[in-house]
């Protein structure tokens, strides 16, 4: 496994321009980012029930939009309701009757000045239903739980339901797609060795393992047009038999060359995090950036680094270094929603941090279905959200 330990050195500039890099434009396809600082996908559960959107999630988005930060992924947004759904409150985009909803998020994140862009995902063995899809019925979790192992009739089924959603998020004017391709979800169950025990044409070598995320993406890329469309890459799995950098490194390339507009880089799958390496991991600055740094060694396209990066020097030594084009703060955001304007007039001393100290409240509480909200919250914030959520 990687290390990389980061090299701060002092520096007498100040905010903006001690951070040169950091506020620097940078393209994704035809797209112009103000900065480098992205928002990555983070889960939190202010869907409707129904999967529609809802006044808390407008209100969500639109506070990470005023942070500054160039471009917003929305959280991962099913693509085939019920077997695609990760679980309750989880945002649809497999009907048209959800485009209303759609098209306030992707307003509200435009409105103020962002880039607004969508992950697609399917949940895969992760659904929430009885026997869900998955590439093998391995039950590698050990729980006794039965999968329906895909045929070729489901492979086609699911690549079609990516690309309508694709389409349904262009029209409700969304400016990039993102594929879920991490986290242990589908487009990573197949690419992994772990879960992936297929004797087929998409199964044993790489080359096979590859072939449904490629599929997913060139569909999605077709039904789109010119439209950018990004991966959420799983570099390493962090599993004793599971997904590596010798692999996950050519499959990078393969992306690339296939059209992907950025890697968005992370590690780790809803199987590793609970080991308690992984938990210790986890809980470290940077945690994630050794992994887009390797990334970003083979391909050309921009490359999103994100685990952790709490502060703005460290920010712009990543990208002075090479080691991302673009910096990715969910958590830090959430519980900090003026980081940017902190960072650029030399107020870093007043960002309130994400604490790894309460446990991971927020993610304990969505892998329970329940809405999140942030221990760093002012007593009057929090009591909003219970007001809306208990």
């Amino acid at each position: 496994m990687l290390s990389w330990t980061l090299k701060i050195t002092p520096d007498k500039m100040k905010g903006a321009a001690m951070h040169s890099r950091l506020f620097s434009g940078l393209k994704i396809g035809s797209l112009e980012l103000d900065n480098r600082v992205v928002m990555p996908p983070m889960y939190v559960g202010y869907a409707k029930e129904t999967g529609e959107v809802s006044q808390m999630v407008l209100d969500h988005y639109s506070l990470m939009a005023q942070s500054g930060a160039a471009m917003i992924v929305v959280e991962s947004t099913s693509i085939d309701h019920p077997m695609a759904g990760g679980g309750a409150r989880t945002l649809r985009a497999d009907d048209d009757c959800f485009l209303d909803g759609l098209e306030k998020l992707a307003e509200a994140i435009k409105s103020q000045g962002a880039v607004a862009a969508i992950q697609l995902n399917h949940a895969g063995r992760f659904s929430v239903v009885t026997n869900p899809l998955s590439p093998t019925n391995i039950d590698t979790f050990g729980l006794g739980r039965t999968y329906k192992e895909m045929d070729k009739d489901d492979i086609a089924h699911v690549g079609d339901k990516f690309a309508e959603a694709a389409v349904r998020a262009k029209k409700a004017g969304f400016d990039v797609v993102e594929l879920h391709g991490a986290t242990g979800y589908l487009l990573s169950q197949f690419i992994s060795p772990w879960v992936n025990r297929r004797t087929d044409e998409y199964g044993g070598s790489l080359d096979n393992r590859m072939r449904f995320g490629l599929e997913i993406l060139k569909k999605v890329r077709d039904a789109v047009g010119d439209m950018p469309v990004g991966f959420r890459f799983m570099a390493h799995e962090w599993l004793p038999e599971g997904l590596e950098l010798v692999d996950s490194l050519p499959y990078a390339r393969a992306l690339e060359k296939a059209g992907a507009a950025y890697l968005s880089v992370s590690g780790g799958s809803w199987e590793s995090f609970m080991v308690p390496e992984v938990l210790i991991k986890s809980i470290q600055p940077c945690y994630m950036v050794d992994l887009a740094a390797a990334v970003k060694k083979e391909v050309e396209i921009p490359v999103i680094a994100a685990g952790r990066i709490q502060e703005g020097a460290v920010a712009e030594r990543i990208l002075l270094e090479g080691k991302a084009d673009l910096i990715g703060l969910a958590r830090p955001l959430w519980a900090d929603p003026g980081w940017l304007e902190k960072v650029r007039h030399d107020r870093e001393d007043e960002i309130i941090p994400c604490s790894p100290s309460c446990g991971d409240t927020c993610m304990q509480l969505v892998m329970s279905f329940k809405p999140a909200y942030c221990t760093q919250w002012s007593k009057e914030k929090r009591a909003e959200w219970k007001a809306k959520f208990e």
